[in-house]
């Protein structure tokens, strides 16, 4: 046993449990707390941000990693906590403790007027917040420093190693290939879809989707799930990760992906090793990767035919009339409609990359300092005339449909087209690697590819980066291709496209 390890292990540890902390209180601010504890919480959170700065960047962690960098007693998986250790630390002494706490005052106190915003459908309620927020998030990048374009620093922080560069690249590939594909489809018959739109209430709907958790593999004695105005996973080490959703009475699909969705996510959290709390081989690699496992089971799993010949029955059960004479066929149709919309968290999944697309091109513009938020409401209506040909009716339903700037989330909606691209390539090597997968879902056993992603990606940690993670899985880097054929093969089934001989 070494005693310096030892010693970062607990540091590292003591800093953890400040974190989680924070992240429930956090939690708590989203789900149950009232309205008038807001001012309070904003102090409550920024205070315990400011500890956790203090336990970041004390002398004693310090000594302790410098002792640790050149130790050639240490195993792989240690040098590597060591080398990530030591960057989370050089980064963060970069921030002053000053800093830390007027950032997290902003983003609560952004938060909250966000919400008001939201409900009173006026963006200008929220502007004021939002405008000291992106300030503070340009003096962010200067104090991080950046090679490229400022907003490679925002990046580093969900997608290490990513840059503006290489993800503008990655859209025009969206643009040049997924574009013209759905305008293929735009000009065949749509699908049927309106009995998703009926009347279903609420609690069938919640215990409908513990139903899909649970038959996922979401272990319910390590996590909960309650109802936020939107999704979100949060957890507070393996053994507590939890989940919320939304249901719309008059919209089935509103629960049924938010369900699944945040499970993807919360499987992640639950798989990493708990005997690694507060170190980097217990944490996610990327929000990239975290991403490819919700969208994973949103889509290549739930989103196809054998996940539904399995549940159907179970649902037509809860809502026979609803769903009277609608068969697993039918219901994969209905739930596979591309068809442009105003909302992302609503979108199929091929449209879904033209909303993140239009977020990625904002954030850029209003992090180097090109458009300002005041332009907002402005610019964000006329990207969605120009991809999506959409007219946005209110800000409710257009620039503050989003938590994500509340919580100075910036960089981080780029992940969500990368969790997609990585979901395509890591579920075709799972097809080839599981025997039988489909047949598997298709009498609901989720188990064979929930451990093949606990073996490959959970249980590994932040050992490897995003780009090693993926050869090392499926022997080439983040590859474009697979996300497009598996578009071609599943909507070539779907829709009569013109288009070349579909292979797999």
């Amino acid at each position: 046993m070494n005693p310096t390890y030892e010693k970062y292990k607990e540091l590292l540890s003591r800093l953890a449990d400040v974190q989680y902390a924070q992240a429930l209180l956090n939690w708590d601010q989203e789900t149950y707390m009232p309205k008038a504890g807001a001012d309070q919480r904003a102090q409550q959170i920024s205070t315990l941000s400011g500890i956790a700065h203090n336990l970041s960047v004390s002398p004693e962690l310090e000594e302790v990693l410098l002792k640790l960098e050149n130790d050639n007693t240490l195993g792989e998986k240690e040098k590597r906590n060591i080398a990530q250790s030591l960057k989370n630390f050089r980064l963060s002494k970069k921030y002053t403790q000053v800093f830390v706490e007027e950032m997290s005052k902003a983003i609560s106190e952004a938060f909250q007027s966000w919400q008001q915003a939201k409900e009173a459908n006026d963006f200008s309620l929220y502007a004021p917040a939002l405008k000291k927020l992106v300030a503070l998030k340009r003096e962010e990048c200067r104090i991080i420093g950046f090679k490229g374009h400022p907003y490679d620093a925002m990046l580093d922080q969900y997608e290490p190693e990513a840059s503006t560069a290489d993800l503008t690249v990655l859209f025009a590939d969206v643009r040049t290939q997924l574009v013209d594909f759905v305008k293929q489809i735009a000009a065949c018959p749509q699908n049927e879809d309106s009995f998703m739109f009926k009347h279903y209430p609420a609690d069938k709907q919640w215990h409908f989707g513990l139903d899909m958790l649970r038959q996922m593999g979401y272990d319910f004695d390590a996590g909960r799930q309650d109802l936020s105005s939107h999704p979100f996973t949060t957890n507070f080490g393996p053994k507590d990760v939890r989940v919320t959703t939304r249901i719309a009475e008059d919209n089935f699909n509103e629960m049924t992906w938010s369900c699944i969705h945040e499970g993807g996510h919360a499987l992640y959290e639950q798989g990493l090793p708990v005997s690694e709390y507060g170190l980097p081989s217990g944490e996610y690699v990327s929000l990239g990767i975290h991403e490819s496992q919700s969208r994973l089971w949103e889509n290549n799993v739930a989103r196809n035919l054998p996940y539904w010949k399995c549940n159907l029955p179970a649902l037509k059960g809860l809502f026979p009339e609803n769903l009277a004479g609608v068969t697993p066929e039918g219901f994969y149709k209905a739930i596979n409609k591309v068809q442009p919309s105003l909302i992302r968290t609503n979108a199929d999944e091929l449209t879904y990359h033209f909303h993140v697309l239009i977020r990625f091109e904002i954030e850029k513009a209003l992090i180097e300092g090109s458009i300002e938020v005041n332009d907002l409401p402005l610019i964000w209506n006329a990207k969605y005339k120009e991809y999506l040909g959409l007219d946005v009716p209110s800000d409710a339903l257009g620039v503050l449909q989003d938590i994500h700037w509340s919580h100075g989330s910036f960089g981080y909606f780029p992940t969500y087209s990368l969790g997609s691209f990585y979901a395509a390539q890591f579920y075709r090597k799972a097809q080839k690697e599981i025997p039988d997968l489909e047949a598997e879902i298709e009498r609901g056993n989720m188990h064979p590819l929930l451990e093949w992603l606990r073996t490959h990606i959970h249980s590994k940690g932040k050992f490897y980066t995003a780009e090693n993670l993926c050869i090392n899985i499926t022997g080439e880097k983040l590859n474009f291709k697979y996300f497009m054929e598996y578009a071609r093969v599943k909507y070539g089934a779907l829709y009569p496209l013109q288009t070349e001989s579909i292979t797999r």
